[in-house]
């Protein structure tokens, strides 16, 4: 499969951290150290999902300098739904205006971004498609108690689209090598340790510590298995583009793999955690620096607990 180009959508609101000093007393320096959060994007008047997930379609468009009527499956990815009947998946095939093709939504928390991207690859391995519009779009605001001490100053918002292509078509495509994904819901704390349960609850991390040593654990094991997979040094990785939960995961995963930090790209700083649109937002903001022969390397963990690998060159 080949990645032909990624577009990213965030809101033009940015919420500081001196937000949550003013609201419940938590200091900017109290975030940061913790998270390496400093300020966020929040969704403002009429903005949802949907609404974000078609602007960065529109970015995509924009970026391939196409009309999207070449698209022969659209997936949405989210775990913050605006509607869960008309999914952002078909709001985004009603504003392409095309009819007929497969559109589906898939929601794996953090990991719903690549679970999509993996289901377009059996798509394109049956032969019912040749190129996938991929939606992500995360409304984390929406669902989040502000006021929560704990979960509060974490979430942002933001959408990302990539157009994937069976055959290459640009010598500017990523080559996608690798991809895959698993769930790790047999762990004991799995399925309580951070949920979203719309009609009883509003979003808390019930065990922040107990997620983050899993991602800690699974990102660093999946990056482990590329790297044996393809004989790879962790100096051949050009990009190390991961989940964009905390930034305290990203640099313990990098200690543990003794890979450099100019190699990773992170986020963020500057949009808190987008869900399973993080890495993918990385990925775009960095696309432009990305030269032939590049080795990509991301990986995602998601509540739940889910978890995946994508490996790429260019």
């Amino acid at each position: 499969m080949y990645i032909n180009g990624v577009a990213r959508y965030v809101p033009p609101a940015v919420m500081p951290n001196s937000h949550f000093t003013e609201t419940i007393g938590i200091t900017d320096e109290w975030i940061r150290s913790r998270t390496g959060i400093e300020e966020r994007r929040i969704c403002g008047e009429g903005e949802n999902a949907n609404t974000m997930g078609i602007e960065a379609v529109k970015n995509l468009l924009a970026l391939l300098n196409e009309d999207g009527q070449n698209f022969d499956l659209i997936i949405g990815a989210s775990y913050t739904p605006y509607d869960t009947v008309a999914t952002l998946a078909h709001q985004v095939q009603h504003f392409l205006k095309i009819a007929d093709v497969p559109t589906l939504y898939v929601s794996t928390a953090c990991s719903s971004v690549l679970n999509a991207i993996e289901i377009a690859e059996g798509y394109f391995a049956l032969g019912k498609a040749t190129r996938a519009l991929i939606v992500g779009s995360e409304h984390n605001t929406g669902y989040v108690d502000l006021k929560d001490k704990i979960s509060g100053p974490l979430w942002g918002d933001g959408a990302v689209a990539f157009a994937i292509s069976k055959e290459r078509k640009s010598e500017t495509d990523l080559e996608i090598h690798h991809i895959s994904t698993g769930g790790a819901a047999h762990t004991a704390k799995a399925v309580k340790a951070v949920y979203l349960q719309p009609i009883e609850h509003y979003f808390p991390m019930a065990d922040g510590r107990d997620v983050f040593i899993n991602a800690c654990v699974y990102m660093e094991r999946e990056s482990r298995r590329i790297l044996d997979k393809y004989k790879l040094d962790v100096n051949d990785v050009d990009y190390y583009i991961p989940h964009q939960a905390n930034h305290r995961i990203s640099l313990h995963v990098l200690r543990e793999l003794g890979m450099d930090e100019s190699k990773l790209v992170a986020n963020i700083q500057k949009y808190g955690n987008t869900g399973c649109c993080g890495f993918a937002i990385g990925i775009a903001e960095t696309w432009h620096k990305f030269k032939k022969g590049d080795k990509i390397l991301s990986v995602v963990f998601g509540g739940g607990y889910s978890f995946g690998v994508m490996y790429m060159t260019r």
